[in-house]
C-alpha cells in the first residue's frame, strides 16, 4: 500500500482564496484613497485665510467667549466650499468649533476680490441655546 501525500491548505483552495485576497486589497486601498481625499480638502478648507479669520473673530468675542470659552478650538469636519481662480474666489463654510463650556458652529460667507477677502456674512451659533452671534463688526467694513 502507498500512502498519499495530503495537499496542503493553499493548494487545495487557491482558485477562491487569490482572487479573494486581491479584491479585498484593491477595496481596502479604495476606501483608504477616499478618506485621504476627503482628509485632505478638509485641512485645506480648515487652514483657508476665512476659516483662520472666522476662528480669530470667535475667539475675541466676549459673548462666545462667556457662553463656550477658550481655547476655541475646531472639532469636527469643516463643510462647505471654497473656491480660487487667480486672485480672486469665494468660500461658504461652517466651521464646528468647541471650548471648554460648550460647542457651536461659524458659518462664513465670503468673496476674494483682487487678493483682499470680504466678508458678507460672519456669525456662530452656540449650541446649547441656538443664539446666533454675529462676528462682523460692520464699522471696520472695508478698511
Amino acid at each position: 500500500m502507498e500512502e498519499q501525500q495530503q495537499k496542503s491548505w493553499f493548494k487545495r483552495n487557491w482558485l477562491w482564496f487569490v482572487p479573494t485576497v486581491g479584491c479585498g486589497t484593491l477595496i481596502i486601498l479604495f476606501f483608504l484613497g477616499v478618506g485621504a481625499l476627503i482628509f485632505g480638502v478638509t485641512g485645506m478648507m480648515s487652514e483657508s485665510t476665512p476659516a483662520k479669520y472666522a476662528l480669530d473673530k470667535a475667539s475675541e468675542n466676549p459673548i462666545v467667549i462667556e457662553q463656550i470659552g477658550t481655547p476655541l478650538e475646531v472639532k469636527g469636519m469643516v463643510s462647505g466650499e471654497i473656491n480660487f481662480s487667480n486672485n480672486s474666489g469665494d468660500a461658504d463654510l461652517v466651521i464646528p468649533v468647541a471650548g471648554p463650556n460648550g460647542k457651536a458652529r461659524i458659518r462664513v460667507v465670503a468673496e476674494k476680490v483682487d487678493g483682499e477677502w470680504h466678508y458678507e456674512k460672519l456669525y456662530i451659533v452656540l449650541k446649547d441655546n441656538n443664539q446666533q452671534v454675529n462676528l462682523l463688526d460692520k464699522s471696520l467694513e472695508g478698511i
